[in-house]
């Protein structure tokens, strides 16, 4: 019998079908009228079919997208923290009817992905989803342009899925469902599993906060995103590359499991946090790792706002609990990692090279250096910069 957590709601529901049975339902989908989907629509969608996202089995209807926007709960009272949601133009709303059945296809690359079958419509409140899911309604915000440049009408309900959208081609066995990790962790007699959310390669510092984890647990799951990210941030498989690197060469290969995902960033912080353990406790992790800043960008949110919501949340509601860590970072006086939490030492001490240098570094060929991250690491970064620059 296993001892891990269970999933978010006490059951998974994948609605990805079998293979058998997938080539029947894309050539229906082919004679169905068509939703064309964002990018972020269709990771959503990828999420659903694999049960990431249990307890959904489709896009919101009207009653819990309002429950989740005012109270970050469905209305069966579980905990979500934001919509996940499909939306068209008020247009297309007009030639669509309740019970119909239409193709989901993926319009950045013509893929049909899933069929739904219609449960809702509804209009929403744009500004309202974004101060309630973001905090805020700034128009520079990543997650909230995207948000102002959906349709005006929501369409809710169930779906099925027969594409991965080659997540799984690509990935080989790096590409698993919450089933084969929670079959994974079974094996190896885990009963409880850190995860860590990245969509960086992993330097000294998140290095150090991944061993407390595993410290603490039984087990590390490094979980990395590899849908849509914004501009600027380094590619899935560079990152893939960086990822294999330190782990062959600074884990135990006994106590960690790395897994990818094909999710597309919101950029929301302190409720992508929260998405984030919802999904992972589906994955079968008893804990997520929630660090400085998690999940958001620019300075939208403080530093650990991501750590204090989960305060919000009553004890079992979320099975995935966080472990709170602060910055971690080298620091010349201690001769060795540290936190913010744990060292006396002032910042002078510290070294600490923020992103937009660190980049600016490797786009110049310059080597940082090897207590800020792994030497393996670096010589990948550098080689994929230099590329950028011819």
């Amino acid at each position: 019998m296993s001892k891990l957590v269970q999933p978010h709601g006490g059951k998974l529901t994948p609605v990805l079908l079998p293979e058998t049975q997938r080539a029947e339902a894309l050539a229906k989908a082919k004679t169905l009228p068509v939703i064309r989907m964002t990018s972020r629509e269709t990771s959503d969608v990828l999420m659903i079919g694999m049960g990431a996202f249990s307890p959904l089995t489709g896009f919101m209807d009207k009653a819990n997208y309002e429950s989740v926007v005012e109270t970050k709960h469905l209305t069966n009272g579980l905990a979500w923290p934001l919509p996940i949601t499909l939306s068209v133009t008020k247009e297309q709303a007009g030639s669509l009817k309740i019970g119909q059945e239409v193709a989901l296809v993926d319009d950045e690359t013509d893929t049909y992905v899933g069929i739904l079958t219609v449960g809702d419509m509804y209009e929403y409140n744009k500004t309202k989803e974004c101060k309630a899911v973001f905090f805020t309604d700034d128009p520079e915000h990543n997650g909230v342009q995207k948000v102002m440049a959906q349709g005006d009408v929501n369409v809710g309900g169930s779906i099925i899925t027969f594409s991965q959208l080659g997540y799984a081609s690509k990935y080989g066995d790096y590409y698993a469902t919450p089933e084969q990790t929670r079959k994974i962790f079974d094996e190896k007699g885990w009963a409880t599993v850190a995860a860590f959310q990245t969509r960086n390669p992993l330097h000294r510092s998140h290095e150090f906060l991944c061993k407390m984890g595993n410290e603490v647990c039984d087990g590390l799951f490094i979980h990395p995103i590899v849908g849509k990210l914004k501009a600027g941030d380094i590619p899935a498989e560079v990152r893939l590359e960086c990822y294999e690197v330190l782990l062959k060469n600074y884990f135990n290969p006994k106590n960690v499991v790395m897994k990818v995902y094909p999710m597309e960033m919101r950029y929301a912080g302190p409720s992508e946090a929260i998405l984030h353990a919802i999904f992972r406790q589906n994955f079968g992790c008893s804990h997520i790792l929630i660090g400085r800043d998690h999940a958001g960008v620019g300075d939208y949110y403080t530093a650990y706002q991501a750590q204090e919501i989960f305060d919000q949340f009553k004890p079992g509601e979320i099975l995935c609990q966080p472990l709170k860590v602060t910055a971690a970072m080298y620091c010349n006086k201690c001769e060795g990692m540290t936190t913010e939490k744990t060292c006396p030492h002032g910042k002078e001490d510290h070294l600490k090279i923020s992103g937009t240098k660190l980049r600016a570094m490797l786009g110049a060929g310059e080597v940082p250096p090897s207590n800020f991250s792994r030497p393996e690491v670096l010589q990948i970064l550098l080689k994929y910069y230099g590329s950028l620059n011819k």
